[in-house]
């Protein structure tokens, strides 16, 4: 996968997109220096073919996690609002704030977990923080069920506003949960820019599948991949060239959509609807063009997902799978074995395309890289899933690069041999790290990938 344009240019550094949304009487919090720092874009990777070198990743994890963010002596945490750290997640362009008991704030920043300069949480501390920002349904439902998911919206404070302008500065996805009978959560930071397919450094055939009528395309990846922006990034470009009626179903919603060519209208699980499914079959007469389902959690969910692809929605959804064939047999191997050749055929006829993604550290540089897996239905492929023989799926993605298909080995190999990431990052990733390896030693090219150009 290139990091340039089709005329060359230079794209801007991958996926580090900061975030906006609030709360009610935060405390006054001025920024280092005052205004937020202007976001430095990562160093530019090291020359084709000469990859870069870098200590072991375990060791710069354990090194980075017991270094404190911060100088001093640690700062009390008696009477803080949580805003004050969510103003430093977002100052530092973190991804992530952990609370929890016995330990301090922690935030993961470019993949690395780091601990804060303040004193340790106590249960009661905790407990006092989080349930600030909720409202007492919200409290009621999480003593319930022992788990809480919602949206967070991050203000502007009150004295650094200006006459007219934004009153928000970030959002975030919050979970609460139970650790060790105290009350812990996690906070994500959402993009407030929905950032372009470019500016994720996304192989561009993502906006040429928006531009299909029907069926169904899915994003899969782990958790923390980049599921969630890559999506809100193909739905924006719908939205900016296309006239037509989105629904998403989501969980909490993350990024927030404007109407512009396009009608969109997004739908909370818990404050929109009471599930994935009965928004899903709702929104079926509705008169949607374009779903999103935010994740397919369970049969109904996943066959309504295909029925809707199948009577002519283009639909989106998300699966935590690593490859295309995985995904695949996923969405078959949930249901009975008396339904399963009936999903496969309609699996078969609908599905688009297959994008399987993961995030990787970049190579002595801020930042992170995504590395992509592409798989398009093509008629070949189409046989393959109704014969039952997704296992061969990865070779016939492996020699179709001229159609835009790249497997996830290759992209790993090709950010390698141009320095953007190291070998040991690589390792890690690979599906199969006997073929990788062999691509790697050999000079193997593979099929070339949606990014590659001849080369002059």
């Amino acid at each position: 996968m290139d990091n340039q344009d089709n005329n060359g240019q230079s794209l801007p550094p991958a996926y580090a997109p900061p975030v906006q949304g609030a709360s009610s009487n935060p405390p006054s919090y001025a920024p280092p220096g005052g205004a937020p720092p202007a976001f430095v874009p990562p160093g530019a990777p090291g020359e084709a073919g000469q990859p870069a070198a870098a200590p072991p990743q375990q060791a710069v994890q354990e090194a980075a996690f017991y270094e404190k963010v911060g100088s001093g002596p640690p700062k009390s945490l008696e009477d803080l609002h949580i805003d004050e750290l969510l103003h430093i997640v977002v100052d530092k362009n973190a991804s992530d704030l952990h609370i929890c008991a016995a330990s301090e704030p922690v935030i993961r920043d470019d993949g690395a977990l780091r601990r804060l300069n303040y004193e340790k949480f106590t249960p009661q501390i905790t407990q006092r923080m989080l349930f600030e920002i909720v409202s007492d349904d919200n409290i009621q439902k999480f003593e319930s069920s022992l788990e809480l998911d919602f949206s967070y919206t991050l203000p502007i404070p009150m004295d650094q506003r200006v006459p007219g302008g934004p009153t928000v500065r970030a959002r975030f996805r919050v979970n609460f949960y139970r650790d060790r009978g105290a009350v812990a959560a996690a906070f994500r930071l959402i993009s407030s820019k929905i950032p372009t397919v470019r500016q994720l450094n996304l192989p561009p055939i993502l906006e040429q599948l928006t531009e299909r009528p029907r069926g169904l395309i899915l994003v899969t990846g782990p958790t923390g991949s980049g599921k969630s922006t890559s999506l809100a990034a193909m739905l924006n470009f719908i939205n900016e060239n296309k006239a037509v009626h989105m629904i998403t179903i989501e969980d909490p919603i993350e990024y927030v959509h404007q109407h512009k060519l396009s009608l969109i209208n997004q739908r909370e699980l818990g404050a929109d609807t009471r599930s994935f499914h009965n928004a899903l079959r709702a929104s079926l007469r509705e008169d949607p063009d374009v779903l999103l389902v935010g994740e397919m959690r369970d049969t109904e969910t996943i066959a309504l997902a295909i029925t809707a692809a199948e009577t002519g929605h283009l639909v989106f959804a998300t699966l935590h799978t690593n490859t295309a064939a995985e995904s695949i047999d996923r969405m078959i191997d949930v249901f009975p074995p008396g339904q399963q050749e009936q999903i496969r055929i309609q699996l078969a006829n609908n599905l688009v395309s297959v994008i399987s993604q993961q995030l990787l550290p970049r190579a002595g540089a801020p930042g992170r890289i995504p590395a992509i897996e592409i798989m398009i239905a093509t008629p070949a492929i189409r046989n393959l899933i109704r014969e039952n023989k997704t296992h061969q799926i990865p070779s016939m993605i492996q020699t179709s690069g001229a159609l835009g298909m790249i497997t996830m080995d290759q992209c790993l190999r090709d950010l390698y041999q141009r320095g953007i990431v190291t070998l040991e990052e690589i390792t890690t990733r690979a599906v199969n790290l006997e073929e990788l390896k062999k691509m790697i030693t050999t000079g193997t090219p593979g099929a070339p990938g949606p990014n590659d150009r001849p080369r002059r």
